[in-house]
C-alpha cells in the first residue's frame, strides 16, 4: 500500500475469538454420568429416600423401549409397589386451549401451600409425523417446578392412542413411593384418552371454558359421564358473566345423567387460574368427594377394578408387542400389506393368515 493511500472502510479487523459452545469440563462430567449408571438398588434407594433425581432416572427406565432397561424398571417397580396406593388421583382433561397448564399450576400451589406433596404427570402429545414433542409444561408451569413439594413430569404420548403415556401407570407408583400424596395427571385432551384417565385416577376432573360452544355438550354422554365435577375455567374480568351462565347449563344437564356408582352427585363450578378465584373451592369438592368414597368403601373397590384392568391391558399390550415381533410375522407381513394394497386378498383373510402363522 502506498504511503499515502487510505486504507479502506471495508477492511476488516482482528476480533476476539468465539467462546466455545459447549464447557468441556461440563462435557467431561456429563459423560462420566453416563457411563456411571446407578443400579437398580441405588435408584429405589434414592426414590425412597425422596431423591427426585433418582426418581427421574427411574421413570425415564421405565419409560424405555430398550429391552434392556425393561428387567431393571420391573425390578424397581416392584420394589416401590410395598410404598405405593397411599396417594389421591386427580385426573384432569379438557380441549386444547382451556388452560389445563395454568389451572395447575395454581391448583398445585394451592396444595402445597396447605402441606401437599404433589406430583404432576404431564402427557404431551407426539407427533404423527415426525414422533417429537414439545414437553414444554415446565415452562408453562414456571412457578410450580421451583417448589420443593412439587414434581413435575412430562412424557410423550408416543404411539399411545388418546394421548395417555404408555408407562403413566407405572410412573404413578414410583411417584408415590418418593412420598408425593397427591397425584395429577394431565391428559392431552384429545377426545380418546379419557377412558384411559379415568381408568387410573380416583376423581375425574373436566376443564370447560365458557363461550366456545361447549354449553351444548352437557347433554352428550360420555366424557360427561365420566367426570366427578366440571369446571369452568378463566372466570375472570368480562367473561365472569358467561362463566356462570355456563355453569347453569352444565349443572342442568348433569342431573340428566344416572347416578354414579360412587354414591357422587358431580357439580360444575367456576374458577379463574389467573386471580386464583375458585381454586381452593375445587380442592373442597375434590376433598368432599374422598371422604364420601372412603366412608363407603368405594374407593377401594374402584382400586382393586382398576388393578385388574391395568392386568389386562398389560397382557394386551405384551401380546401386540410379541406378535410384531415375531421372526415369522416379520417376514410376512410386509407380504401381505402388498396383497392387500394390491386387492389380491381381502385385510380380514391377510389377518388370519398372521395369526395361523403366529400360532403355529
Amino acid at each position: 500500500m502506498k504511503p499515502n493511500s487510505k486504507k479502506s472502510a471495508l477492511t476488516e479487523v482482528d476480533g476476539v475469538n468465539p467462546v466455545p459452545s459447549v464447557s468441556t469440563s461440563s462435557l467431561e462430567v456429563i459423560q462420566q454420568l453416563r457411563r456411571n449408571q446407578p443400579t437398580a438398588q441405588e435408584l429405589i434407594d434414592g426414590i425412597l429416600a425422596k431423591d427426585k433425581t433418582a426418581l427421574s432416572r427411574a421413570i425415564t427406565l421405565v419409560e424405555s423401549t430398550n429391552p434392556d432397561h425393561t428387567e431393571k424398571a420391573n425390578t424397581i417397580i416392584q420394589a416401590c409397589l410395598p410404598h405405593a396406593n397411599n396417594s389421591f388421583r386427580i385426573g384432569i382433561t379438557g380441549v386444547p386451549g382451556v388452560g389445563k397448564s395454568t389451572f395447575i399450576e395454581a391448583f398445585g400451589k394451592h396444595l402445597t401451600s396447605i402441606g401437599k406433596k404433589v406430583a404432576v404427570l404431564a402427557v404431551d402429545p407426539s407427533s404423527t409425523i415426525s414422533h417429537g414433542s414439545i414437553l414444554g409444561d415446565k415452562t408453562r408451569m414456571e412457578d410450580l417446578v421451583k417448589d420443593e413439594n412439587a414434581y413435575i413430569r412430562p412424557s410423550a404420548s408416543g404411539e399411545t392412542l388418546g394421548g395417555v403415556a404408555r408407562k403413566t401407570r407405572e410412573t404413578i407408583i414410583l411417584c408415590e413411593a418418593a412420598g408425593f400424596d397427591t397425584i395429577i395427571i394431565e391428559t392431552v385432551g384429545v377426545g380418546q384418552s379419557e377412558t384411559a384417565v379415568h381408568s387410573m385416577v380416583d376423581f375425574f376432573l373436566l376443564l370447560k371454558i365458557s363461550g366456545a360452544g361447549d354449553e351444548l355438550q352437557g347433554i352428550k354422554r360420555g366424557i360427561m359421564e365420566m367426570a366427578d365435577a366440571i369446571v369452568i375455567n378463566k372466570a375472570d374480568g368480562d367473561n365472569i358473566n358467561k362463566a356462570k351462565l355456563a355453569k347453569t347449563e352444565f349443572n342442568r344437564a348433569l342431573h340428566l345423567f344416572p347416578a354414579k356408582k360412587s354414591g357422587w352427585i358431580p357439580t360444575a363450578a367456576t374458577c379463574s387460574s389467573y386471580t386464583k378465584e375458585g381454586i381452593a373451592d375445587v380442592w373442597n369438592t375434590i376433598s368432599e368427594y374422598n371422604t364420601l368414597v372412603q366412608t363407603n368403601h368405594y374407593f377401594e373397590q374402584k382400586r382393586h377394578d382398576q388393578n385388574q384392568y391395568w392386568m389386562l391391558e398389560t397382557i394386551n399390550e405384551q401380546l401386540q408387542s410379541n406378535f410384531y415381533n415375531h421372526p415369522e410375522i416379520i417376514k410376512l407381513l410386509e407380504e401381505n400389506k402388498k396383497a392387500v394394497q394390491n386387492d389380491e386378498i381381502s385385510p380380514f383373510a391377510a389377518a388370519m393368515n398372521l395369526l395361523k402363522a403366529y400360532t403355529k
